[in-house]
């Protein structure tokens, strides 16, 4: 599962992913620096996992991890191929979220590809390139499912009144994601489309340091113009980030981030939030040899997130031994768990809950 950063050119797209990855993205001060996809996989910050360690002591920490990929920036034409389109395009389908940029800031010393800076603007211009994209999807894909609905093949008709309102939608400048679909819809008819708008998505206003903690009016139109796309909108003043970044000194890096009034870097709820927007949660394991994170999709059950340390486990599942997070923190080891009888014994139907520590019993 990856999420990809997408955004005109020069609007800090490869500065954020600098910060965000130690693989070094070429960032330069004009269009198309970044030509093949960037991917860097980064440690999700977790204080729980934190926690945990002081309570076990064990020889190694493991974090969970999330891809962030750096796609180069879009330009208007796109859909038809300009600048790099295609492939940047082609990029992007291949994500699962997007983390899509927006320049909040004003700075003459950085050229802006439109002559000046109005975050709405861009949104809806990179909005467009992708949905001209998904129009040509879905476009593709009705030629095919009207031949089949005209000989009254009844699946086809449904899918057929499916694709016609995705189809209104887009041209109305709507993201698949807004359009109004029922449930069955989605998962039956538009999903494996991989429409690019229908990506769940979150917008990074990236402000100057004076409005890393409370934004500024360019921030505030862009949350009223999302407001009706359930998205969520962070706020990141990534050249301040990457000065952070530099500091190699922990406590340094701490008196950098009080002076500005944030508690912590703002990469850190970037990247929980892709976390999140992914659809990911995490659960533990707890010994001396190691703690670890391991992610898991949200809903997994039991057995699937023991096969996410090994497929044997997944299939000779027998049981789960789970204790809640809270709990472990709250009695302070395993063995108090235990002691207190709250350890709980699982079975195959059990759905993982986020934080839970958690042991496997299996036999193949």
């Amino acid at each position: 599962m990856k999420a990809g950063i997408v955004g005109l050119p020069n609007v800090g797209k490869s500065t954020l992913f600098n910060c965000l990855s130690n693989a070094k993205a070429q960032s330069a001060n004009f269009p198309f620096c970044t030509i093949e996809p960037n991917v860097g996989v980064v440690n999700v910050p977790d204080q729980r996992l934190l926690k945990l360690e002081e309570l076990v002591d064990p020889e190694k920490v493991i974090p969970a991890t999330v891809e962030i990929v750096d796609i180069a920036g879009l330009v208007k034409g796109a859909s038809k191929g300009e600048g790099l389109g295609n492939q940047f395009l082609g990029n992007i389908r291949e994500t699962d979220a997007i983390l899509h940029v927006l320049r909040c800031f004003e700075d003459d010393n950085i050229v802006h590809v439109d002559g000046s800076i109005d975050p709405i603007r861009d949104k809806e211009t990179i909005d467009m390139e992708l949905q001209l994209k998904d129009l040509e999807t879905a476009d593709k894909k009705l030629e095919k499912v009207k031949r089949a609905a005209r000989t009254g093949n009844k699946e086809a008709q449904k899918e057929e009144a499916a694709l016609l309102k995705v189809k209104s939608g887009l041209e109305a400048g709507k993201s698949v994601r807004a359009i109004d679909l029922t449930e069955d819809e989605r998962k039956e008819f538009i999903a494996p489309l991989q429409f690019i708008t229908d990506k769940p998505v979150m917008y990074v206003c990236n402000v100057d340091e004076g409005a890393a903690v409370d934004g500024n009016e360019h921030v505030e139109k862009v949350r009223t113009a999302v407001a009706e796309e359930n998205a969520e909108v962070l706020v990141l003043a990534v050249g301040t980030e990457a000065d952070i970044t530099e500091l190699d000194d922990f406590e340094e890096r701490q008196m950098f981030l009080q002076d500005i009034g944030l508690e912590e870097p703002g990469s850190a709820k970037l990247i929980r939030g892709a976390y999140k927007l992914l659809n990911l949660q995490t659960y533990f394991t707890a010994g001396v040899k190691e703690v670890r994170a391991w992610t898991i999709p949200v809903g997994s059950s039991a057995p699937q997130a023991a096969g996410v340390i090994h497929t044997d486990f997944e299939k000779g599942f027998i049981r789960a031994e789970v204790i809640a997070y809270d709990e472990y923190v709250s009695f302070g080891s395993e063995a108090k768990v235990k002691e207190a009888g709250k350890m709980r014994v699982e079975g195959k139907d059990y759905i993982v809950k986020d934080g839970d520590v958690m042991h496997f019993r299996f036999n193949v």
